[in-house]
């Protein structure tokens, strides 16, 4: 059995929600007390979705037949609940948090990992591998163009509105 301490209270079980709120409100408050909002700004990106079938990735699941992007919005999965629990917390926040939520946009993209061919053709796969490739993929590694380019771009973007708004502040302010 598992045992979680906070502070004198021991927990012999803890709820992933209810972990992960802990963790993020921990993170919360130090940033509230620690950042300088007139120096630092503040991101937060989001996480990617796995795109597994017929299980998880250790249990059955597979991704490697994903070649198509999802086109049509009622073929994706629920708004995670971990990204329900993260948005409470920053809207706690005193501190500003720029929150890229590249959840929702990576939902789209089950054809932008690596999955089994991550390696180049001419490269041997090691033993296991060859043996169980279902077993070696990974959703949560992108390596396509488009996904993470996608990412760079939202937080490229929102740096340029930041500066400007800043630029125009000062412009008003003297």
């Amino acid at each position: 059995k598992d045992y979680y301490q906070e502070g004198s209270h021991v927990y012999n079980e803890l709820n992933v929600l209810e972990a992960f709120r802990k963790a993020l409100t921990t993170w919360a408050r130090w940033v509230d007390a620690s950042v300088n909002p007139m120096k630092t700004m503040v991101f937060f990106r989001g996480y990617s979705a796995s795109h597994f079938s017929g299980g998880q990735w250790n249990s059955g699941g597979a991704c490697d037949s994903e070649t198509k992007p999802i086109k049509n919005e009622t073929y994706l999965k629920p708004y995670p609940p971990k990204m329900l629990v993260l948005e409470s917390v920053l809207k706690g926040m005193k501190t500003h948090v720029t929150y890229l939520n590249i959840t929702r946009l990576t939902d789209f993209r089950k054809d932008g990992h690596p999955s089994i061919y991550r390696k180049h053709p001419k490269q041997t796969l090691p033993e296991d591998e060859r043996v169980a490739p279902l077993k070696y993929q990974d959703c949560s590694h992108w390596c396509l163009p488009g996904v993470p380019d996608s990412w760079n771009e939202l937080l490229y973007a929102e740096l340029l509105v930041k500066e400007n708004k800043m630029r125009q502040h000062q412009r008003r302010a003297r």
